[in-house]
């Protein structure tokens, strides 16, 4: 990679610049936005640094043959589309594309142009999530059983899509980054209080060969804010709790090793049973993760993790999410 171009200068944009400065060191780093105001508060933000006001202009300048696309969902597709065209890198904000089918053709399209398509799912990055992914692989937990999600806040309502491509999709990327299992099914009932705008609380249930099932519970519109998600294995479980900086994970001892009579019906009367701790997470930002794995696979050729066919994954979900929304709550099957 020789320059990255960060496409959009809202919320993410900022922060996209500051860690693609810090990881691509020698490469350029520039700002692209139709907003005067954005660009002069780029500029303000990190004086020197490179704009441009239209996607056109860095298209047509050789020294960025990268970029990153923070902007609506709905752009998402047709400019990741002509960046490819162009022989540009990709690195697109989640979720990758507002349907299936426009997820699977930039794949291809990446493919023949031989670039790198790269879904910001910056979760999978986060050391906690890291974490629970090794306790997972190592088998510490033994075989999963559930995935419990609550992820709700008094948050930013999005105007393009609603709460479950706004939310549920972090978490349907932990989800997937922890298990290389899919689901055979989902589930999903949202609704909206304000009349034809995107549903503002939504929950998501999926179904798995394996016996695993996953439940998401989504709200913008919560009087408090809470991150949690619970692993539960046949040995261990798994708190992890993204608004504790101190100790995000906590691991359980689980009572389903219970191996006799006795022992079972010991677990109906003790909420305890065996220890509780908390494993040390390695510092780091996982955004800057993501940026050096981005780096990583413009120059080296090594495919990234959350690369297209990842973000494909979380976006066939949602779209089943949808339809099932729409057929209020009716199973829909994944193919």
């Amino acid at each position: 990679m020789k320059g990255i171009c960060i496409v959009g200068y809202g919320y993410w944009g900022p922060k996209l610049v500051r860690n693609f400065l810090a990881v691509a060191a020698g490469r350029a780093v520039a700002v692209c936005d139709e907003s005067a105001e954005r660009l002069q508060r780029a500029q303000k933000d990190f004086p020197g640094l490179k704009t441009f006001a239209s996607f056109d202009a860095v298209l047509a300048d050789a020294a960025f043959d990268a970029v990153a696309l923070a902007t609506p969902v709905s752009t998402h597709y047709p400019l990741a589309k002509r960046a490819l065209e162009a022989g540009r890198h990709v690195l697109v904000e989640k979720p990758m594309t507002d349907s299936l089918a426009t997820a699977r053709e930039l794949i291809a399209l990446a493919a023949r142009e031989r670039r790198v398509l790269m879904v910001d799912h910056t979760f999978v990055y986060h050391p906690a999530v890291r974490k629970i992914k090794a306790l997972v692989a190592a088998g510490d937990l033994g075989q999963l059983r559930y995935i419990d999600s609550t992820r709700i806040n008094l948050g930013l309502f999005q105007h393009d899509v609603n709460v479950l491509w706004d939310l549920a999709v972090h978490d349907l990327s932990i989800v997937n980054f922890l298990t290389p299992e899919r689901p055979l099914a989902v589930s999903a009932v949202a609704t909206a209080h304000t009349p034809g705008a995107p549903e503002n609380i939504g929950f998501i249930v999926l179904r798995y060969a394996s016996g695993l099932v996953v439940h998401l519970n989504c709200s913008w519109v919560s009087p408090v804010k809470i991150r949690h998600i619970l692993i539960g294995g046949d040995k261990k479980m798994v708190l992890y709790n993204d608004l504790d900086a101190n100790e995000p994970l906590k691991v359980y001892d689980s009572g389903y090793q219970a191996r006799t009579d006795e022992e079972r019906n010991r677990l109906l009367f003790d909420y305890r049973v065996g220890d509780v701790y908390s494993p040390k997470i390695p510092a780091g930002e996982a955004l800057a993760a993501l940026a050096a794995d981005f780096v990583r696979a413009t120059t080296d050729g090594v495919a990234p993790i959350s690369d297209g066919r990842f973000g494909a994954d979380v976006v066939a979900i949602l779209e089943a999410a949808q339809r099932s929304v729409r057929q209020r709550g009716q199973e829909v099957l994944l193919g």
